[in-house]
């Protein structure tokens, strides 16, 4: 090596080791990834093996790819947020040559050059000093290490990513596959459709969720999917007895993907203090921005300035992101559920639906608010604001450990259905799926949609309650109802009495709203030159 590449070589690591100054002082700390990977070890069955890898980085345009967003098990796991990394974690202790060790994390290599194109990379080195591992390799060492997975009496991964490319982390998935004489992946679309059945406890439901599974089987060329005869039996016989069956038949024949989220889900469904820590900072957060966006929205906003006032409010708190792309929709467009477009030019006199939670520090918040942008709900807005706000009061009371989650759903459902009959909206209450078509409530966490195995609440989960009625034009009911959508979504953290919301500091009464919407922000007062 001449001395110009090393001198460079240098100068490169110097500047990444500079620019590590004023980072935030709050991420989960290693000990915590540690206690986790012990606590997941203790539940593994014996003489077992773990194997968890990075997500895939995903294109945006050409050679650009999106902003990277970790693999949310690595991550809880080992800290981890890089891709093309590997972890695993036996469950007894492991003996090669004079190492003992039962966990071992494979990592990208150093690349001071491509460092100063793309950032800053831990490499093994900084694997064992910043995340506390005792063996870290860069990830070129897997295919000599000597691993017999063969020797495993059980092997648990998820299902492998379907865009790995072809570069280091397929490699990483082959060369695991190969040691492991994996044969034929995990078809993902199975492995989904079973999972939806196999803690299905609502038979009254049942129609609905296999509906859902003959229409994603419509939308595939997947032939195993098509054809796969557990799910064939219950689109069949959509009955209780089938449902039994098949949930045994799921149960006595796990794939390894169900068998390693079953251990995973138990655990990260239930939140530590570090993590409500960082949770509710999310949801605070989120909340502060929510009252900020009321006090600055007018009719002459474009559903993408809002968008972006929730942006600012949550970067100025330093969040990384979005837990999810971002739902600001305007009358009609507040009907879809997950309208995303957000590129109405004028939300008008209508109500705006705003579901929009930030990530912090990985942890996501899920709120969602519905307010009126000139200030005043009409009366038929009124009216169903109150009817879905209601709803959520309701379920409030039964939020509690040991509550069964399906009765939420049947909580909410009841509440509804008698308030749209009331309205006239509906002649019977089993018409109120026509209006509300979404479940109630999901688990919080790293994913927004929260990976979660157990039927009843638990102390320390976090769930959300988020009732709604989404009317289109067109539907059978007075016009005067046509275009009025209503969500009204809170987060909830479980306690053994009751629950703590903890998404609180966003208005939620009607008369709370209308008197904050009253209120003048600064940020009205920002005037831009037109364009040209």
């Amino acid at each position: 090596m001449n001395k110009y590449i090393i001198g460079l070589w240098l100068f490169v690591l110097s500047i990444n080791a500079n620019a590590q100054h004023n980072l935030p002082g709050d991420f989960l700390s290693k000990e915590f990834h540690a206690g986790r990977r012990e606590a997941f070890r203790q539940k593994m069955p014996e003489n077992s093996v773990a194997v968890i890898f990075s997500f895939p980085e995903r294109v945006f345009s050409n050679d650009v790819t999106y902003s990277y967003h970790p693999n949310p098990d690595l991550y809880y796991l080992s800290g981890y947020k890089e891709p093309d990394g590997m972890l695993i974690i036996f469950k007894e202790m492991q003996k090669n040559g004079d190492r003992s060790y039962n966990e071992l994390i494979f990592v990208r290599s150093r690349n001071p050059l491509l460092e100063q194109w793309t950032g800053r990379r831990l490499g093994a080195d900084g694997a064992k000093k910043d995340l506390g591992f005792a063996y870290a390799f860069n990830t070129e060492k897997f295919k000599t290490f000597e691993i017999d997975f063969k020797g495993f009496k059980s092997i648990q991964y998820d299902i492998f990513p379907d865009d790995a490319g072809s570069g280091t982390l397929q490699s990483l998935i082959n060369t695991f596959s190969k040691k492991a004489e994996i044969k034929k992946r995990e078809n993902k679309y199975i492995i989904q459709a079973h999972n939806l059945l196999a803690n299905f406890t609502s038979p009254t439901n049942l129609a609905n969720r296999v509906s859902r599974i003959k229409a994603s089987m419509a939308n595939t060329e997947d032939s195993d999917y098509r054809n796969d005869p557990i799910l064939n039996q219950i689109i069949q016989n959509p009955d209780e007895a089938t449902l039994a069956m098949v949930q045994k038949k799921i149960k006595e024949d796990p794939a390894p993907s169900q068998e390693y989220n079953k251990l995973i889900s138990s655990l990260r469904e239930i939140k530590t203090p570090e993590e409500l820590v960082l949770l509710r900072k999310s949801i605070q957060l989120s909340a502060i921005a929510h009252k900020e966006v009321m006090k600055a929205i007018t009719p002459a906003m474009s559903e993408s300035e809002i968008t972006g006032i929730f942006h600012y409010v949550h970067k100025r708190y330093g969040a990384m992101d979005e837990g999810y792309p971002p739902i600001v929709g305007s009358g009609g467009n507040g009907c879809i559920l997950h309208y995303i477009e957000n590129n109405a030019t004028k939300v008008d006199n209508q109500l705006v639906l705003m579901d929009v939670g930030s990530e912090y520090h990985g942890y996501s918040a899920d709120i969602t608010r519905t307010v009126p942008a000139n200030g005043k709900f009409s009366p038929e807005q009124k009216a169903i604001y109150q009817l879905v706000y209601k709803a959520q009061e309701e379920v409030f009371k039964i939020v509690k450990e040991g509550t069964p989650f399906q009765d939420l759903n049947v909580k909410t459902t009841e509440v509804l259905a008698q308030g749209l009959l009331e309205l006239g909206i509906i002649k019977e209450k089993k018409d109120v799926s026509r209006y509300y078509i979404h479940g109630v409530s999901h688990h919080l966490g790293l994913d927004v949609h929260d990976k979660n195995i157990t039927p009843v609440l638990k102390e320390n989960m976090v769930i959300t309650v988020e009732p709604g009625i989404y009317i289109p034009k067109g539907s059978p009911c007075d016009p005067k109802w046509w275009d009025i959508a209503v969500r009204i979504e809170d987060d909830l953290l479980i306690g053994k009495s009751g629950n703590e919301n903890l998404s609180v500091a966003a208005p939620r009464k009607l008369e709370d709203i209308e008197a904050t919407l009253a209120q003048k922000s600064a940020l009205n007062n920002l005037i831009l030159p037109k364009l040209k």
